[in-house]
């Protein structure tokens, strides 16, 4: 095709010393024999310089807010963390989000006494910080606040099966590995995934040929609504069983002799 490696963006390097790739470092580290058959383990994390440039960013959206509402610094830096923490959130970031929590609380801090030279600190730790479940420390005015980065739950990526491809055609695979597929309509593939392909009646999985409905969990008839929260998908059979049941109920509450 023509197509060439460019000098600049082209390294050979060895695995034990790892390297940088779209703001990950990927490095092999030793293992024990119980850790691991192979001697080592492959452990990506967010590279060093990405976030030093997140805490970059963090600090000078501080420094540009010295004067600013407290809310207004909080709706300022809460995308730049949860968009931050969503990118890394696959592989192992708690400990980075660990470290930037600790950070990013003593700027905030630093930032609330330079605001009141004459308060005490704990007149100024009263006045910026709540109480969230059992955090004592969170950045908050009233009912707003600002996540902390170890908030973000780590979801490990699972690999595609090798097998596997979007267009072999089997709509349950990849609905529930991504929520859609072209073939699957758009609310029983997020069904799907939430359901992580289980049928919600019997609890069997899904197979490529079942024939699936959506079922209302509380029905129309009882001010049931069409939102996801009210609604799960069964095998037709076990449809056919649930409203069955239900119709047996009502009968035996109408007929009650």
């Amino acid at each position: 095709m023509g197509l060439k490696l460019k000098p600049s963006k082209t390294k050979i390097t060895h695995t034990s010393v790892g390297f940088d790739f779209l703001g990950f470092n990927i490095r092999q580290y030793q293992a024990g024999k119980n850790q691991s058959k192979q001697g080592f383990k492959t452990i990506i994390k967010p590279s060093k310089g990405k976030i030093q440039e997140h805490y970059g960013q963090l600090s000078k959206t501080i420094e540009c807010h010295k004067a600013a509402p407290q809310q207004a610094l909080i709706s300022r830096l809460k995308p730049i963390i949860r968009g931050w923490c969503n990118y890394y959130s696959s592989v192992c970031s708690k400990e980075t989000f660990s470290d930037l929590g600790h950070m990013l609380w003593n700027k905030l801090q630093r930032w609330g006494y330079r605001r009141h030279p004459n308060k005490s600190k704990t007149w100024v730790n009263g006045k910026y910080w709540g109480t969230i479940g059992n955090d004592n420390w969170v950045f908050k005015d009233g009912d707003i606040y600002l996540q902390k980065h170890a908030w973000t739950e780590i979801k490990r990526h699972t690999k595609v099966k090798e097998t596997r491809s979007p267009y072999d055609g089997d709509s349950i695979y990849w609905s529930i590995r991504m929520g859609k597929h072209p073939e699957m309509t758009s609310q029983k593939g997020k069904l799907l995934k939430r359901q992580k392909g289980k049928c919600a009646h019997c609890g069997l999985t899904f197979k490529d040929r079942d024939l699936m409905e959506t079922h209302h969990i509380l029905p129309r008839a009882l001010g049931g609504t069409n939102k996801l929260d009210n609604l799960e998908l069964l095998h037709l059979h076990c449809h056919d069983q649930k409203h069955g049941k239900n119709f047996n109920i009502i009968e035996l509450d109408i007929n009650p002799w």
